[in-house]
């Protein structure tokens, strides 16, 4: 099972634009059900980091919202593709503007 853009959840969603909450929350069941079942005994996290947490999202997740510096490894790429798309306003030029600090985690060369 892969998590990010899952089909049924993707769905749950349009049914929640929609209006239709019940639908919604039927598909959102439907998908955390499956989550459950496959992940019980599997590692879902989708963290690179080595850490103490890795797979619990409930302490991490309170954690970062503890501290507030930053948000927990794997909701970067979620926010990233918002801040990207609205980067593309200004022709990404924020990009000229940011330091990224070194313990962020880097592509490798090639």
């Amino acid at each position: 099972m892969i998590i990010e853009n899952h089909p049924k959840e993707k769905e749950a969603m349009e049914a929640f634009h929609r209006g239709d909450r019940q639908e919604g929350l039927r598909l959102q069941e439907e998908f955390a059900a499956q989550f459950r079942r496959e992940y019980q005994e599997k590692d879902h996290c989708s963290c690179k980091k080595a850490c103490r947490y890795h797979g619990n999202c409930k302490e991490c997740v309170a954690i970062h919202r503890a501290h507030q510096e930053h948000v927990p490894n794997c909701m970067r790429p979620i926010i990233n593709q918002k801040l990207k798309l609205l980067s593309e306003l200004t022709e990404h030029t924020l990009a000229y503007e940011i330091q990224p600090p070194k313990e962020i985690l880097r592509k490798e060369d090639r």
